[in-house]
């Protein structure tokens, strides 16, 4: 009687769920299905995902699914790659059936990167882990690969079903290949349910109490080397989840438009040579370090590999390639100052003066321009110091570097072409997708190399294909539309920037502002980004700091309620139209130690904006001050 009132219960339960995400699916505000960038003014990082439920619960007992409610709901997290408000509802429709809490549900676009994360995990724990499935291997998963580079250990085991799934003493992660993705059959023996889908990507589940302290750990795993399910495929996934016909994600035009993606990436770097493109900035970073220790291991063995780093630089970037080290005793990670008054080529030479000594692998990661200070280095220098023949403590000739530039803030400036200024140094190029690229479209990112370094372009592939991080379909057709015009749009919004930099000065003399010189921006380096240090006022430099970075809050607060259609306070730039605003100390560079943090304004301008509506406002500014 009891488990009959129980079962019918749930059924009214679970329809009601379904139900609901009807309507919201049917009344969803369009940037939940278009916007790549997300405010932060509504954010608060500590309550990622969580806030954004816990409201969107209210809504759902209220059984209020009105546009407008949807649409006030807190930003869910900060960037669109770690997780949205669609993944966020298809994770609490999931959790929701299965009677579990929505942290415990997890989507990814790849559907290699959640084993990947619970491996990881796994090896710090120093735990077993059995990876169960039915029927044959999973084709995307590179058992060989994970062990040997990424460090992983893991049995293999085929079993009937899931339900056939005996204990184990570690781990047990079910990989299951079915076209109903959010189905689950739990089984207290399986700690980890994965379910793929060839065109959506993968769900994971994490089954009990005991392997909530996973969650954390996958959720990072998530931030840094991959994204969760797209917003157009997570779409698709509730709209089967509610019983409606969706799209399978599949397009006929997609090797149309990988083409036309590749050939303009060709263009606009002047690197004939292999180009590949991920699911973003991200990801393409991720297949790039671990593609460079894949042919470090091969071809210098038993040698260290050092990546050089520069301490205030993107948060992800700098998190990213500590995580990796933290896997492989092999690899290290070396500061390279390079920003505010240190001076990147000096910093270079006595970092790779010390490796070279060591006898170590060399890959240096870094910005150009640097980011927030937006700062270009002597070029010809950097050429010189990267070029130079050093030799170990046993007089050997020391292994050349590789130099791994991130062009996100000025893709135009060609660096790799066989007459550019890096042709002689092994380099490899990336951009994130989600700026210039695509406008602010989509997320996808793409990397290349000069003919120097076009050999490691394959083991870089080999990585991107292993973690399932190839863009997606519907990004490569955004990119193909968008790339052929990224040029003008950066002549553009350089304009902008431009304009509004003098303007500022002349507004706001005692202002510090950080922009390329003219001079630069005739050899082609041409962003839309700023930064602005606000003049301060205070007895101490305590006073003057605390007063400082409340000036930095009343400035974009003003703009953004003065100018909502347009001034947004979010960390991204090179969109299509607008202006972004953001403190680089809590937003890009959230991971880097607190001391390498730059509490200023960095400001993004796009070709389309109400100018004079901005000077307007920055002057109002400038009288309450």
């Amino acid at each position: 009687m009891y488990i009959a009132s129980y079962q019918k219960a749930k059924i009214m339960q679970d329809s009601k769920v379904r139900s609901y995400i009807k309507d919201v699916i049917e009344n969803m505000p369009t940037g939940w299905l278009n916007l790549t960038t997300h405010r932060l003014d509504i954010y608060d990082e500590r309550l990622a995902k969580v806030q954004f439920l816990e409201q969107f619960e209210i809504l759902f007992n209220d059984r209020n699914p009105e546009s407008s409610l949807l649409n006030e709901l807190p930003t869910a997290y900060d960037y669109i790659r770690l997780g949205h408000p669609l993944s966020c509802v298809l994770e609490w429709g999931i959790s929701k059936l299965n009677n579990l809490n929505p942290q415990n549900i997890i989507s990814f676009s790849s559907k290699t990167v959640p084993v990947l994360a619970i491996l990881r995990k796994n090896l710090f724990d120093n735990k077993n882990t059995q990876i169960v499935y039915t029927d044959t291997v999973p084709d995307f998963f590179n058992g060989e690969l994970i062990k040997n580079i990424y460090g992983y250990q893991f049995d293999l085991k085929k079993v009937e079903n899931a339900a056939a799934v005996p204990e184990f003493n570690g781990s047990t992660i079910y990989i299951a290949q079915q076209d109903d993705i959010c189905s689950f059959n739990l089984n207290p023996n399986i700690d980890f349910y994965i379910n793929v889908h060839p065109q959506f990507g993968s769900i994971l589940l994490v089954n009990g109490e005991q392997n909530e302290r996973y969650i954390s750990e996958i959720q990072h795993v998530r931030r840094r080397e991959t994204i969760a399910m797209t917003p157009i495929n997570s779409l698709a996934v509730l709209n089967r989840f509610v019983g409606k016909s969706s799209n399978d994600g599949s397009n006929s035009n997609v090797a149309t438009n990988k083409t036309r993606v590749l050939d303009a990436i060709t263009a606009v770097t002047g690197a004939n040579t292999k180009a590949v493109v991920g699911s973003s900035g991200l990801s393409i970073q991720y297949a790039i370090v671990m593609g460079l220790v894949h042919h470090a291991l091969e071809n210098h063995k038993g040698k260290k590999i050092k990546f050089i780093v520069p301490p205030n630089c993107y948060g992800g970037t700098n998190d990213q390639a500590r995580r990796v080290a933290a896997c492989n005793d092999q690899i290290e990670v070396m500061d390279l100052p390079v920003d505010g008054g240190q001076d990147m080529v000096q910093s270079i030479d006595i970092v790779l003066a010390k490796i070279a000594s060591q006898d170590a692998v060399p890959y240096i990661i870094a910005e150009i321009p640097t980011n927030p200070r937006v700062e270009v280095p002597d070029l010809i220098k950097l050429k010189t110091v990267l070029s130079k023949d050093r030799t170990t403590n046993s007089g050997e000739i020391a292994i050349a570097p590789v130099f791994i530039l991130d062009q996100t803030f000025c893709p135009n400036v060609h660096f790799l072409g066989e007459e550019d200024i890096l042709a002689t140094v092994r380099t490899i190029s990336y951009v994130s997708g989600s700026k210039f690229p695509s406008g602010g479209k989509c997320t996808a990112g793409y990397c290349t190399a000069n003919k120097k370094a076009k050999t490691l372009m394959d083991k870089i592939e080999l990585h991107l294909g292993l973690c399932d991080n190839e863009a997606t379909n519907l990004q490569y057709e955004i990119l193909a539309k968008q790339l052929p015009s990224m040029n003008q749009r950066i002549q553009a919004a350089y304009k902008n920037t431009r304009e509004f930099v003098n303007f500022i000065q002349a507004t706001l003399p005692e202002a510090k502002i950080n922009f390329v010189s003219e001079e630069l921006a005739e050899q082609g380096f041409t962003p839309s980004v700023f930064s602005l240090d606000l003049p301060t006022k205070g007895n101490t430099e305590e006073e003057k700091e605390i007063y400082k970075r409340a000036l930095n809050l009343k400035l974009i607060d003003l703009m953004i309620n003065e100018i909502p259609s347009e001034s947004k306070y979010c960390v991204s730039y090179g969109q299509l139209k607008g202006c972004y605003w953001t403190i680089p100390a809590t937003s890009t560079q959230g991971t880097t130690n607190e001391g390498d943090k730059d509490y200023i304004v960095r400001v993004a301008l796009s070709p389309n904006l109400d100018f004079e509506l901005h000077k307007k406002v920055f002057v109002d500014f400038v009288e309450r001050i």
